[in-house]
């Protein structure tokens, strides 16, 4: 890269800008995960400003027709920005398309956008001329934009964390998707599985974990990112990310293992549920569960978080908190075999799943290697 020549190029000169109004109400839109659905597209800092996939033809019956592909995006009131590959809806965005544009440079040039957003908050929103007289650096041979070299750099990165993907599904067994015989009867039979409700107290118990920092400061005891001084994940009220935000010091804190996650406050993380099955600690607004029932693994405690999460998500909120004096009176619906939980069951429908999840990755990293060795004559 020390080596690349640069240009600077104003937005408006390269593309051609378009402004997509606010959806009416993105709650009436039906998800649709079948073929007849699109991406819907929204002002986000995450997912790629992905949101779900949603009903195309309720779309275009509402006035709400979907937009072609091959278009970078931007937030109004955000500084979000994305590459869409295909057509989307959308909601209150702005989009940029070209004739030249194509998945590799349009990711590229994404990424350049993306390090300019710094110079816009909630008192300095972007907007469409904004964006238009933004001024980005491009890779650059002969005084033209070296479109060549982006794709290149792209398809490299690519290839790089392909293989690193492969690399991962292997050490971790995920690269296995062939259901089981077992596996495939209880999938096929899931369904008809006896159930019963559960009080949570007699399924989970309240770990009492504590922070032994008692000149803990936040901004100097912690830290976003994992490093060998902040090693422990610490549950808090986040939404997303695992409910991990923040890590601490193993020393500070009291940490369990196979543990389950409640985040107890928040405006919406309120009653979200996660399992943690590595060693964990508790920052604040949250707390862990153990269960009561032995030989835990990760797969039970997915299923079982996921049905804790059920039961109690809808009952709590930010004027309700999900405290465990409250939550360890409710129930929770699980599959049942002589009437107790069965743990067995839980076991294999998630491993099960799994598989099916993860087939289409393992596909999708087989095919872009394949890719790749026949690119680079491997």
């Amino acid at each position: 890269m020390h080596k690349v020549k640069w240009g600077e190029f104003k937005l408006g000169d390269l593309f051609e800008f378009e402004a997509i109004k606010q959806a009416k109400s993105q709650r009436e839109i039906p998800t649709d995960n079948t073929e007849n659905g699109v991406p819907y597209i929204v002002q986000s800092l995450f997912n790629n400003m992905f949101s779900r996939t949603v009903n195309k033809k309720w779309l275009i019956d509402n006035n709400e027709v979907p937009v072609s592909g091959n278009r970078i995006v931007l937030g109004v009131t955000l500084p979000a920005v994305s590459y869409q590959p295909r057509e989307f809806g959308a909601s209150q965005v702005i989009t940029a398309k070209a004739n030249w544009l194509n998945e590799k440079n349009g990711i590229f040039i994404s990424i350049a956008i993306s390090r300019l957003m710094y110079q816009f908050s909630y008192g300095r929103k972007p907007g469409m001329q904004i964006y238009k007289d933004m001024l980005i650096q491009l890779p650059i041979k002969n005084g033209k934009i070296d479109f060549e070299f982006m794709e290149s750099f792209i398809a490299e990165l690519e290839a790089q964390r392909i293989a690193e993907l492969e690399a991962y599904l292997l050490i971790t067994g995920l690269k296995d998707y062939t259901l089981t015989t077992e596996e495939q009867h209880v999938l096929k039979d899931f369904e008809q599985e006896a159930y019963g409700e559960f009080l949570i107290d007699s399924i989970f118990e309240k770990l009492n974990l504590k922070n032994h920092n008692k000149a803990f400061d936040k901004l100097k005891d912690t830290s976003t990112t994992k490093t060998n001084e902040f090693n422990l994940s610490l549950v808090n009220a986040k939404l997303g990310n695992n409910g991990i935000m923040f890590y601490g010091r193993e020393k500070d804190f009291d940490s369990a293992e196979m543990t389950i996650d409640v985040i107890s406050n928040g405006a919406v993380a309120t009653g979200t549920v996660y399992a943690q099955p590595y060693k964990t600690g508790v920052l604040w607004d949250a707390y862990l569960l153990k269960p009561i029932a032995e030989n835990m693994s990760k797969q039970k405690l997915l299923y079982m978080a996921t049905a804790l999460q059920k039961s109690i998500k809808t009952k709590f909120g930010w004027e309700d908190k999900a405290v465990w004096s409250k939550v360890q009176h409710e129930t929770i619906l699980l599959p049942t075999i002589n009437k107790q939980p069965n743990y067995a069951i839980m076991e294999i429908f998630i491993s099960a799943i799994q598989k099916l999840v993860i087939k289409d990755v393992v596909l999708y990293a087989d095919k872009k290697i394949a890719a790749t060795k026949k690119v680079v004559n491997i």
